[in-house]
């Protein structure tokens, strides 16, 4: 086999040679033997295949998961004559991850998304050797996870009567009246679907981060319990999108609402990081507020931002308890964070020397390049999408650490991760069209062994049918 006859794997290994001689049998299921061995870092591996078969060596079980996924890449090259014989290529793969957290977000409040979808996207993250799946449970526009003690939160949070339809900056700036869908929309998961999808990742090795976004992006919440808001009049479950200023109150009774949310999602996921949120918080009902100004007295609070730590502490607080990680979008930065955090850096500009400044580990999640709801080419020929333009190219070419990093800053890194927000993504299939292929770019960079995008581009064009053979939808190529 030569160089160029090498089977077309996504995430590239880091090194991916041909062996002697191909390996040929009459059963594929038990072609592969395996072994755990102190030799190999834990998510590495070695697999060789060759005509006397096939070993695969890791140093975890998380990392016979990765060579498994390289193993199922090659068995799709493999070829099958008249009487049942398979042969699959012969390599030597030695590979294991730059980053240790290779992620996808996926915003299940703005528009639900079934248990089976998302068991769909374990599998194809699975397959490119991605290990968390951060689902975005709560927010204005629907409050997806089920919690004792608090039945409205789904009686009422989980649905809104209409939605926007179009883009909501088109109805604000032409001036005119906005343009609803008829039918409500609604759905929410029980903590026992919840489990089982854990144990789903699980067996997969794909890890389900929950969020909880707080204090803001509370109005489905406030919806459901009027008591935890600042205002005495009721609100709806918001119907269309942009940032709400309804938040929650500063009471005894929202920090109790936290604790008892955070207390059942710790109990729920087994996961060590637990997503808070955190970000576009407006202090308006905080300023205006008798109740929230007397409680910054009596705790010796100078801004209203400062509020927003006080909701952090109490989450902290139940999630060190139950010896879990705090992780929050990068605006709790400015929220005096917990020293043991995780941030996010979403905002442009943000990077890790941000991160560095308060000594908190980090995920690079940047809305230049990793945001999967922006446009994907001119939008006169594409679906709705939030905006901004992020091509497969741009994906391809993210930059998570600035040049010359420092290695402390290497260290604070944990990894990358991509964001789907599905203000703009009503159905499966547009879900598919905005992740995929993207998604595979995004895998490449996770795992850290880029090539060139000539290269990249070249080896999608074979990676792209093993999609389509496992049902998943994608954008085709320009």
């Amino acid at each position: 086999m030569s160089d160029t006859a090498l089977p077309a794997i996504v995430p590239q290994p880091r090194l991916l040679h041909p062996s002697d001689s191909a390996l040929t049998t009459s059963d594929v299921a038990t072609a592969l033997s395996e072994q755990l061995t102190t030799a190999l870092a834990p998510e590495a591996y070695r697999l060789t295949v060759t005509a006397e078969g096939a070993t695969l060596a890791a140093g975890s079980e998380a990392g016979l998961r990765n060579g498994r996924a390289t193993w199922t890449q090659l068995l799709d090259h493999a070829t099958t004559d008249e009487d049942g014989r398979t042969t699959v290529p012969g390599v030597v793969v030695e590979d294991e991850p730059r980053h240790a957290w290779r992620g996808l977000m996926v915003d299940c409040a703005r528009y639900f998304t079934p248990v089976a979808e998302l068991e769909k996207l374990i599998d194809a993250l699975a397959l490119h050797r991605m290990n968390r799946l951060h689902l975005h449970l709560t927010d204005d526009q629907g409050w997806r996870v089920e919690i004792d003690g608090w039945p409205r939160l789904t009686e009422v949070g989980s649905t809104r009567p209409r939605t926007l339809a179009g883009h909501h900056r088109s109805a604000e700036n032409s001036g005119g009246e906005p343009q609803w869908t008829t039918e409500p929309h609604s759905g929410h998961y029980t903590q026992e679907e919840l489990r089982a999808l854990v144990r789903y990742g699980a067996d997969r090795g794909v890890t389900l981060v929950p969020e909880i976004d707080l204090p803001g992006h509370m109005q489905a919440a406030v919806a459901a319990y009027p008591e935890l808001g600042n205002l005495d009049q009721p609100v709806r479950v918001r119907e269309t999108w942009g940032i709400s200023e309804h938040v929650l109150a500063p009471t005894e009774t929202a920090f109790r609402f936290v604790r008892d949310v955070l207390t059942q999602v710790v109990d729920i996921f087994p996961s060590e990081w637990i997503h808070v949120g955190g970000d576009e918080c407006p202090t308006v009902e905080w300023r205006s507020s008798p109740v929230a100004q007397e409680f910054m007295a009596a705790h010796g609070l100078s801004t209203e931002r400062q509020i927003q730590r006080e909701f952090l502490k109490v989450a902290r607080e139940v999630l060190s308890a139950a010896g879990r990680t705090l992780v929050g979008w990068d605006e709790i930065l400015e929220a005096e964070p917990p020293a043991d955090a995780i941030t996010m850096l979403w905002r442009r500009g943000k990077d890790v020397t941000d991160a560095e400044q308060h000594g908190l580990r980090c995920v690079y999640a940047c809305s230049d390049t990793l945001y999967l709801d922006h446009y994907q080419a001119d939008p006169e020929h594409e679906p709705l999408a939030l905006g901004g333009r992020s091509t497969l190219e741009d994906v391809y070419r993210t930059q998570e650490l600035p040049a010359g990093a420092s290695q402390e800053q290497r260290d604070l890194l944990l990894g990358v991760q991509g964001q789907l927000w599905r203000e703009y993504v009503p159905t499966s299939e547009h879900l598919e069209y905005m992740l995929f292929p993207r998604l595979c770019a995004l895998s490449e960079v996770a795992w850290g062994h880029r090539t060139s995008w000539e290269d990249f581009r070249q080896r999608l064009q074979q990676h792209l049918p093993r999609l389509a053979a496992r049902g998943i939808g994608y954008r085709q190529l320009d």
